[in-house]
């Protein structure tokens, strides 16, 4: 038996990936009451009793401005924001990734162009957003929406590219116009693709989502990470990361199973 055949089932899988975060947790344990007990002030590794204690004051505190509790105040905003890029990024994704995998003469004309904004740093764009957009959610958006949309645009249209020419040829022989030939042919098989592409650019947009939070915004889990960090309160910014973690974790769950459920077809040979 090679170690490349062996392939565990659901539930080993489970066992396995739990295996690893476990130690993780351990190991923070450890490394936490070792420090605590050389230096019970010390701030770098709190206890978990000192991060539930300080996330219960969030949990249960109003904010003072606003009245709502201030961790899902953050949590919202936070959401509310990503959510709202992602749609852009998504719905933009399709609409064009479509146009240049269907259309040689488009992707010939626009590819250089997307290319070309897709290898600018997205960070290094955020002053002029907040220059050109001001300091409200328009700016934080922009920066996800620039961040990740020319890379999903540039996924999929080489993906729709990639489709047998068989096919095109079968369909035209069937008296397939163009315009049925993206959406009949070309787009159910996008969409699975199109769904990976936004998987793999969830963390790439939190990370543009925590910095525009950081440098600009009153409210926002990226907010008050660097809010707190002036006062080393490592019992908030430890839970507040694992939180995003959590989020990140449950919304790549979700739009797994989405396509998986509306897209069988396109996971027949996986687990």
């Amino acid at each position: 038996m090679r170690w490349v055949n062996i392939r565990p089932g659901r539930r080993q899988s489970t066992v396995l990936g739990a295996v690893p975060l476990l130690l993780i947790v351990l190991v923070y344990v450890i490394a936490s009451a070792s420090r605590h007990a050389a230096n019970p002030s010390d701030k770098v590794l709190p206890t978990p009793g000192a991060m539930a204690t300080a996330m219960h004051g969030l949990l249960t505190s109003a904010d003072p401005l606003s009245g709502k509790l201030i961790f899902w105040a953050d949590t919202m905003a936070s959401l509310e924001r990503l959510g709202l890029a992602l749609g852009i990024c998504t719905l933009s994704a399709l609409l064009v990734g479509m146009v240049l995998g269907v259309l040689p003469a488009a992707r010939a004309t626009l590819g250089g162009l997307v290319t070309t904004i897709a290898v600018i740093p997205p960070i290094a764009l955020l002053p002029i957003l907040f220059i050109a957009f001001g300091l409200g959610e328009t700016a934080k958006v922009a920066l996800i929406v620039i961040g990740i949309t020319p890379f999903m645009i540039r996924d999929l249209a080489d993906h729709v590219a990639t489709i047998p020419r068989e096919q095109l040829i079968k369909a035209q022989t069937l008296g397939a116009s163009s315009w049925q030939l993206a959406l009949r042919v070309a787009l159910p098989q996008a969409l699975p693709r199109l769904i990976a592409g936004l998987r793999l650019s969830l963390g790439p947009a939190w990370v543009y989502l925590i910095s525009a939070e950081a440098i600009a915004s009153d409210v926002g889990l990226g907010y008050r990470i660097f809010l707190v960090r002036r006062y080393l309160s490592m019992d908030i910014i430890i839970p507040y990361v694992a939180w995003i973690s959590l989020l990140a974790i449950a919304m790549d769950f979700a739009l797994m199973q989405l396509s998986r459920r509306a897209f069988a077809w396109a996971h027949a040979g996986a687990r």
